[in-house]
């Protein structure tokens, strides 16, 4: 168990402040990580326990992936506040709009990429200089793709959130290695229906999904959170490049 172990490292987390983020970022620190996360919206109360919980640092910084600039403040400040620290990189931000395809505008599409697609490529860009600056010799980053890279979501109308998480999943093996000289390992996770912010709007759906899902129950961030853990850690030192489908069978039935 001691491979599972993150004590002594840095972690960030976009879309930190909530939902499977928020998940991933106390479960970094209960393995004994200093975790920051990146986010628009204020941290759920939730955030602000981690600290004394785990005995670890943690900080939040307001910044939209989607904007070079913010992106590129948020890590300079982040990097001043943790003495240029960081192992380990969760890419979670993530939007999705409920549009039908023939309704799609341009500018809906461009938004939807720009946090999902070019939110992620970018901090991971940025996270790996960093670690590459500070010489890690544990770094990982896990991206956070989703069942909508391998199927089409028969309850949704989410044409470019597919489009989107399709992109995100096919990154990571072209990232990974290109960045195996640097002894960081890239890898992703694709979780199945997950109960979060973002889905309670739609609790019609949420009911529907559990017959959709081999194991008839709709996840809760907690259920995706080991595997981000196991990607982080040692325990997974021999894999990278792959991607980890937590969905619960919906995508095998």
């Amino acid at each position: 168990m001691s491979r599972f172990d993150l004590k002594g490292r840095t972690a960030l987390v976009t879309g930190g402040a909530r939902g499977c983020g928020l998940s991933f970022a106390q479960g970094l620190a209960e393995g004994g990580a200093d975790v920051a996360i990146f986010d628009v919206i204020d941290p759920a109360p939730e955030f602000y326990e981690i600290e004394k919980k785990y005995g670890v640092k943690t900080a939040y910084y307001k910044v939209d992936v989607s904007s070079k600039d913010s992106l590129k403040e948020g890590f300079d400040k982040f990097s001043k506040d943790f003495n240029n620290a960081l192992d380990i990189c969760v890419p979670c931000a993530g939007i999705n709009r409920h549009i039908p395809f023939l309704e799609f505008t341009y500018e809906t599409h461009e938004e939807l990429l720009g946090v999902n697609v070019k939110g992620a490529y970018f901090t991971a860009q940025l996270a790996a200089k960093q670690m590459i600056a500070n010489g890690t010799k544990h770094g990982s980053i896990v991206f956070v793709a989703s069942i909508a890279s391998y199927m089409a979501i028969r309850s949704q109308l989410s044409s470019s959130y597919c489009a989107s998480k399709g992109a995100v999943r096919a990154m990571v093996p072209a990232i990974a290695k290109e960045l195996v000289p640097y002894g960081i390992r890239v890898n992703s996770v694709s979780p199945g229906y997950v109960r979060t912010e973002m889905t309670a709007s739609f609790p019609h759906l949420l009911e529907s999904w559990k017959d959709e899902i081999m194991n008839g129950r709709v996840a809760e961030p907690d259920d995706i959170r080991g595997a981000c853990i196991f990607l982080a850690s040692d325990a997974s030192s021999y894999m990278t490049g792959q991607d980890i489908r937590v969905d619960g069978g919906v995508t095998m039935w």
